[in-house]
Formats: structure tokens, C-alpha cells, sequence
């Protein structure tokens, strides 16, 4: 919203002193943050005056184009008093109008100057300027035209054309709609400044009679106050007064027409929509009541638009003539030939104009008011304004007929104890303070020894409930003084256990290399399809959004990988090839049966309610999710590097793991998104608690992710349910014995699986098995391939003999051998 200073001057007793910058700090405070100060005109330097027209003299030019050579009165502006020559190749204007005449020496907006030069085979000497020129508009069609009135020749214009004014743009939160006015924001600044305030709306107003347009509203739950004024003898070609174009201007709208731009103007002066019809296309009484299925009507933008029964629209005896509240209809718009006007002044239903604007898709002006809450008590005011405006510049005649159906809703009233602004601010704020800070922003207020009442103010819909007031006080005494109070920390408290596994989990990850992110937990179908899970996949079964914010993933993520893949994709599509990127999120899985019932909030839940609410919330698991690309190892001095791969996801599942006292078991497993010769099930104490491995050639392509991407998805809950609290490692001082053992087993034979039958073979002896060669070849069976384990023995309180270590190596490698038929290697 944008207000000039000197416009909020007119409405608010500001001290003389108090500049934009001051206004704008002190409305901020209150609650309407500066979103920009504006100062139209202040790059302009140079002579800037009036001028009167003497001579237009047209040239036609050899490109087709003609000019006018013109003699400019600027009256002494130029030091001689002669009159100024200057070529111009616009056609609005003749001999004796006022123009703006910027002479040499002059600077327009843009840095540009202006001096004499040679053109068109005349010495120009100044600019005729245009309204975008000068900074004030977009008209650059014709000059700027002054009013006949507007001064003498030579006179300067920069306070003419309000080129030396202030303008404040706020930016005005949706609870705060009287703002939306000049009305509004000259109440906040006649507060912040302890002011008088003149309020616009209030003027004496004509009594409603029965001799005005018939109006007849069949739903007053969605128009409670309907009000209609007629004014006859309008000239439709009477020009806007450069005041309000001027005005108009500074708001950032347009000049359109007299009848049009009245409209505009009182809207931002009282916050009032109106709209005008040309009264000669009425047919019969207006009327009021929710659209029928299938009706359709043209609006004044040219769009056929099918409505919806919830639809507000205003008709007359040929039919649909508006969409109530938002927009009027193209067969009732005023034109250059109308000559009677009738206005409409409404009060509609704020929830009624948001869904209908956002079904139509149409945002204006008056509907950001209406849909946000308009004062209803200034329907009458702000209609006897327009028609007042209507008639003293368009020459017209204020019919005497007022009609008025419905009355305003009654004012709410709120009850609180005095006290209670400074229970809630920490504020020392007396009983006396809370009753003016109320009455200051409008409130009626009756107050007791103990409590207040408080009828609030027509203007202030958002204000409902006690701590609303006290928002008000609080606000007006000032949110600077609220006290900065540390709050004593409890001795003994900190993080939860299951805070402090998260952070080791974390703190692991970032030490492993990878870099953690944060992704939306929303996806679509198209998100599951490029994963590649089947149709029955429990996966596919998501939480669907009634409202989401894209209609692409109206789900709730049920598997962190498509929001981490794709982040992944878009730093490798950056150049950002070497990627190990971790998340930590919750993911959403739906429960079977019915949703969740809908409680008012004036009682607390029974017993019954709460287990049906608590019920119906989903599961939401902690889940771990990592993906690699690129290489996991770089190249350089100290030699070659090393690709990420499926083994490195595994690694670093078994890591995370580790950090939490877990061991970690991996099978082979066949899961989509995963390759299915290279996927691997994770389990701790036989039950799985995830998967990891190298994604599907297929998905690689699709996410757009590189080849031979490793990823890995954990159910974090299930590991820190099951986390071992962290124990200080036991070292033996004796020395480690090392055997290897060679045996050829199964291709399909898990390694993981030989491995742990190895060390539960060689017994308590075994430190680790660790496989450090596979081979494949001209002596090993078809099928078949040679494995390869580093046995690590050692005993806490011994150094082991020969004999230890060879009955560990035998005992280990004969389990091996029976459970699996495994054959030794020589």
C-alpha cells in the first residue's frame, strides 16, 4: 500500500517536523512494515515550468512523420522573457493550453539533459514534456496537458505536479485490511504520533427512502449492506482533475476515466470497494443471491467464466450483471457515452470473495479488500462520497433517491482483565494505559475495578479474543520496552538420549565425508515411477495432501530417496560430480482406517476423541538415507583415485552402525530402486533394518542422476531403539597373531555369510576376518571362486602359541566347511 505524506497530512495532525523516514519507523513499530520509501521526481533538476502555448505550426518530415514547431510563453524562466522555440512530435495539444516545459540545463528522470540543439531544421530550445517523461506515468501517446487554471507561464511546477512529495509503501500483513487505505494508515500515524485524526468516512449522510434503484439481496449472510446511488447529467467526457491524476499516480494506478478513476480514488482513501454501472443498461431492481450451477458470465476483462453455486453475483431483470465483490460484467460497464451512473456500494462476505477469487483466478484491487475484510459501517459514507465527487467534476446531478438494504453486523465485544497485557508483555503496563492504548485504536470500552469490556471497532475484523487486545496495548506501548529475560536453564537437562544418537549419527557422516541436506518430503506418482517400484510396493501407498503446494507431489515422501536423488542431480548438473550427500527425515506411513474427526476447539478432547486423533496420525519413522557419485577417493600425487560404489554405501551403513554399538549384517536382496545383483538387506540381530547398494542402470537414467550411483536407506528409529550405550574400548597388550585361510566357495555363497561362520569357528581367539583377495580362474571350478580372509587372533591375557592359533584357523575353517561345503585352498 502506498500513501503520500502529504495525503496522510490532510487526514492526521502531524507535527510539522516529522518526515518520512520518522513516519515510516514509527508505523513500523505499530505493525505496518516499510517496504520502500518513494520520492517521485527527485532526480528531476533544472527549470521545470509552466507554459502557455503561442503558435503550433505542423512540418511534414520526408520519413513520413510530422512535427510541430512550436512558440512557448515561459515567461521570464529563460532570462529574456521572449518566447521559447521548441519542436515537438506530439498532437494533443493547441494554441493557448498549459504545458510542462523543461528549458536547457534541465535534468529528466534517467539522467537525461536537456540543452538547445538543431532539429528538424529548427534550434529546439527545451522539451515538452510527457507524463513519462516527467516520471508520473506510463502515458507517453501525447504531452501533458495542465488544467486552464493550473498557473501563469514561466511558474514553477515541481509542487504543481507534486514532483517534490513523499510516498510511503507499506507492506500491509492480510489481518490488517483497513490499512489498505489512506483511512487506515493515517489512523496508525495519528496513533504513533498521539495525533487528532480526521476521519473521511464521517459525513453526514442522506436518510434511505423508497425513490432509489430497487435492490433486492436473497442471500444477506453474503451481502449484508447493499447500497445504491444514482447520479444523472454525467459528462462522460469531463476530464480528470489533474489532482487526482496526480494522486492517482503516487497510488500507481493509471487515470482511466472521471467516472472510474472516482471510484479508484475513494477506494484508497476509505478502503471502500465501488463499483459503477451505467444505470441506462439496468434492466429493472438489482439483485443479489449465490450463482446457479452452469450459469456463465462475461466479465469486464472479456472472460466467458462458468460459476459455481458459491459464487456471489448481482443481477437485474436481463440477468447476470457482476460477479459480486470481485468484478462487474461487461453488459452494464460504463463507456464514453454514459450519462447516468449508478454505484454500488457493498458489503460482502470476506471467505466468500477469497474462494471466489481464487477459483477464477482473479486478483484486483477491490478484491484484495473485500476478501480480507472491509468496514461495514462506511457503505453509506463511502457511496455519498462518490456520487458527491461524481457530480462536482462531471457535472452531473446526485439523484435524490438512497437505497439501503440489510444493516452492518453488529460489533463483538471482548471482556479481559486489566491486568492481562501485562501478565502476558512482562510489560509494567497500568490498568489506566490499557484502557486509552484500547480507546486510541478505536475500541469502546467500559472498565470495571478488575476487568474491561471492550466493543471493537468496525474496521478491525482480525480482532476476536482477549490476547488480540492485548496485542493493541502492547503494540501502542511499544514493542521495544517488551524486557529481555533469560529464562534460569534447569540444572541437569540437555539432550535427550535419542537427540544425542541423532547427533552422533550425524557427527559419524560429516566425519565419513558426506555433507548432510534437507529436502521437501512431498512426491508424486511420477517421482515413485522413476524409482521403478512396482504397483503392489507398500512404498506406493502415500498420505495423500488435501491442499498441496504443487499439484505434481500431492504425497507425503514414504522413502527419503527421490527428494536426495534429486538434490543430487542438481549439484552434479552444476558441476559438482564427486557427491556424498546425507538426510535425516521422517517419512510418512499411512495407517488403515478412517481419518481423523474434526473437534472444535472450545473443550479439550475426551478420552475416546484423543485415542481416535492419536489413531489416525500416521506412523512417521526416522529414516537415515546416503547417496555417492563421482569418486569417493580423488586422484593426484600420491596416485590414483577411487570410484564410489556399492560397497562404499554399505561401508558406510555398517559405520553409522558401528557409532551407535551395532553390528551390522548385510545379505544380498533383490529391492527396487536398487541394481539387483548388487543390492544388499542390512539387518541388526536378524531383523532388517534397511537396504543399500548401486541404483538401477534404468533409475540412473531417469532421476538423472550418474551410472553406478550408491545409495542407502536405514530405518534410523529402528537402530536407536536398539542403540548400545558407548563403552570405553578394551586393548590387550599382547601381540595380534595372523592366519589367512583360502577357500573356494559357491559364486552365490554371500561373502558376509562366510565370513561371520569363520569367526564364530575360530571363536572368542578372533578379533576380525577380513577378505583381502577373490579370484576367479583356470583352477577354481566353474561356478566356484577363491576367497581369501585375514584372521586376527588374539588373546586379552596371553600371547598365543602356535598350537592357539592353528586349532583357531582349523576349528574355523571346518565349521566352514561343513555349514557351507566349502573346499580349502592350497
Amino acid at each position: 500500500m502506498k500513501a503520500p505524506l502529504s495525503w496522510i497530512r490532510e487526514l492526521a495532525d502531524l507535527p510539522a517536523d516529522v518526515t518520512a523516514e520518522d513516519l515510516a519507523a514509527r508505523l513500523t513499530a505499530l505493525g505496518l512494515k516499510l517496504e520502500a520509501l518513494e520520492r517521485p521526481g527527485h532526480d528531476i533538476t533544472g527549470p521545470l515550468v509552466v507554459g502557455r502555448v503561442l503558435s503550433v505550426e505542423p512540418e511534414p518530415q520526408k520519413n513520413g512523420k510530422t512535427i510541430n514547431w512550436c512558440s512557448v510563453d515561459v515567461g521570464d524562466a529563460n532570462g529574456t522573457g521572449e518566447p521559447q522555440g521548441i519542436v515537438c512530435g506530439a498532437h494533443n495539444f493547441g494554441v493557448g493550453d498549459l504545458v510542462v516545459v523543461v528549458l536547457p540545463g534541465g535534468v529528466l528522470p534517467g539522467g537525461f539533459e536537456i540543452s538547445a540543439r538543431k532539429t528538424y531544421g529548427h534550434l529546439s530550445a527545451g522539451m515538452i514534456c510527457s507524463t513519462r517523461e516527467l516520471g508520473l506515468g506510463d502515458d507517453h501517446d501525447g504531452i501533458l496537458v495542465l488544467a486552464p487554471d493550473a498557473g501563469e507561464p514561466g511558474e514553477d511546477v515541481f509542487e504543481l505536479l507534486g514532483l517534490r512529495e513523499e510516498v510511503i509503501e507499506l507492506e500491509i500483513n492480510p489481518d490488517r485490511a483497513y490499512a489498505l487505505s489512506l483511512r487506515g494508515v493515517a489512523r496508525e500515524a495519528a496513533l504513533a504520533h498521539g495525533v487528532a485524526f480526521h476521519d473521511p468516512a464521517r459525513r453526514e449522510v442522506p436518510p434511505a427512502d423508497d425513490a432509489g434503484h430497487p435492490v433486492v439481496v436473497d442471500d444477506p449472510v453474503g451481502c449484508p449492506v447493499f447500497v445504491a446511488r444514482t447520479v444523472s447529467g454525467f459528462d462522460p467526457t469531463a476530464p480528470t482533475p489533474d489532482w487526482m491524476v496526480r494522486r492517482l499516480a503516487l497510488l500507481g494506478q493509471r487515470s482511466i476515466s472521471l467516472a472510474v478513476d472516482v471510484t479508484n480514488y475513494v477506494m484508497f482513501e476509505l478502503g471502500r470497494p465501488i463499483h459503477g454501472y451505467d444505470a441506462d443498461k439496468l434492466t429493472g431492481a438489482i439483485g443479489v443471491r449465490r450463482a446457479r450451477a452452469g450459469e456463465r458470465l462475461t466479465t469486464l476483462d472479456g472472460t466467458v467464466r462458468t460459476l459455481s453455486p458459491e459464487d456471489l453475483v448481482v443481477t437485474d431483470d436481463s440477468g447476470l450483471i457482476g460477479l459480486g465483490g470481485v468484478m462487474g460484467g461487461e453488459s452494464t460497464e460504463m463507456s464514453a457515452t454514459t450519462t447516468r451512473v449508478l454505484v454500488e456500494s457493498a458489503h460482502w462476505d470476506a471467505p466468500s470473495m477469497f474462494r471466489t477469487g481464487r477459483r477464477h483466478k482473479l486478483t484486483s484491487e477491490a478484491g484484495k479488500r473485500n476478501e480480507r475484510g472491509v468496514d461495514p459501517e462506511i457503505c453509506e459514507a463511502a457511496a455519498d462520497r462518490v456520487v458527491t465527487l461524481l457530480a462536482e467534476l462531471g457535472g452531473g446531478t446526485v439523484d435524490p433517491g438512497v437505497t439501503v438494504v440489510g444493516t452492518p453486523p453488529e460489533r463483538r465485544s471482548v471482556s479481559i482483565p486489566l491486568d492481562l497485557p501485562a501478565r502476558v508483555t512482562g510489560m509494567d503496563i497500568a490498568s489506566d494505559t490499557t484502557i486509552a492504548n484500547l480507546r486510541a485504536v478505536g475500541c469502546e470500552v467500559d472498565a470495571g475495578p478488575d476487568a474491561l469490556t471492550a466493543v471493537l471497532p468496525s474496521w478491525r475484523p482480525d480482532l476476536s479474543d482477549p490476547f488480540d487486545l492485548v496485542e493493541e496495548v502492547a503494540r501502542v506501548v511499544g514493542y521495544e520496552d517488551v524486557p529481555s529475560v533469560l529464562p534460569t536453564a534447569p540444572s541437569g537437562r540437555g539432550l535427550t538420549p535419542a537427540q544425542s544418537l541423532r547427533r552422533r549419527v550425524g557427527r559419524t557422516l560429516a566425519g565419513d565425508g558426506y555433507v548432510e541436506v534437507l529436502t521437501f518430503p512431498f512426491v508424486g506418482e511420477a517421482d515413485l515411477d522413476r524409482l521403478g517400484l512396482q504397483a503392489d510396493d507398500p512404498r506406493r501407498t502415500a498420505l495423500r495432501l488435501a491442499n498441496p503446494l504443487s499439484h505434481e507431489q500431492p504425497l507425503m515422501t514414504t522413502t527419503l530417496l527421490p527428494g536426495l536423488l534429486g538434490t543430487l542431480a542438481r549439484n552434479v548438473g552444476r558441476g559438482n560430480g564427486d557427491v556424498a550427500l546425507f538426510e535425516v527425515a521422517p517419512v510418512t506411513l499411512p495407517r488403515e482406517g478412517a481419518g481423523a474427526p474434526i473437534l472444535g476447539v472450545d473443550r479439550r478432547p475426551t478420552e475416546q476423541e484423543w485415542a481416535e486423533l492419536t489413531g489416525a496420525v500416521p506412523d512417521q519413522p526416522l529414516h537415515l538415507a546416503l547417496a555417492l557419485a563421482g569418486d569417493r577417493e580423488r586422484a593426484g600425487w600420491w596416485g590414483e583415485g577411487r570410484p564410489a560404489s556399492w560397497a562404499d554405501a554399505i561401508q558406510t551403513a555398517r559405520v553409522v552402525a558401528t557409532a551407535l554399538g551395532l553390528e551390522l549384517e548385510a545379505r544380498s536382496a533383490s529391492l527396487a530402486p536398487w541394481h539387483p545383483g548388487r543390492c544388499a538387506e542390512l539387518l541388526v540381530d536378524g531383523v532388517v533394518v534397511g537396504h543399500a547398494g548401486e541404483l538401477h542402470p534404468r533409475v540412473c537414467r531417469d532421476l538423472g542422476v550418474p551410472p553406478r550411483t550408491a545409495v542407502a536407506e536405514l530405518d534410523l528409529d529402528a537402530l536407536l531403539s536398539r542403540a548400545v550405550p558407548p563403552r570405553a574400548p578394551e586393548f590387550s597388550t599382547y601381540p595380534v597373531a595372523k592366519e589367512d585361510v583360502a577357500l573356494v566357495a559357491p559364486v552365490a555363497l554371500p561373502v558376509a555369510e562366510l565370513a561371520a561362520t569363520l569367526r564364530e569357528g575360530a571363536g572368542p581367539l578372533c578379533e576380525s576376518v577380513r577378505l583381502f583377495d577373490v579370484y576367479t580362474g583356470a583352477q577354481v571350478p566353474e561356478g566356484s571362486r577363491s576367497l581369501a580372509f585375514a584372521l586376527r587372533l588374539r588373546a586379552p591375557d596371553r600371547t598365543l602359541t602356535e598350537q592357539d592359533t592353528s586349532a583357531a584357523r582349523e576349528a574355523a575353517v571346518e565349521l566352514a566347511v561343513q555349514r557351507h561345503g566349502v573346499e580349502r585352498r592350497a
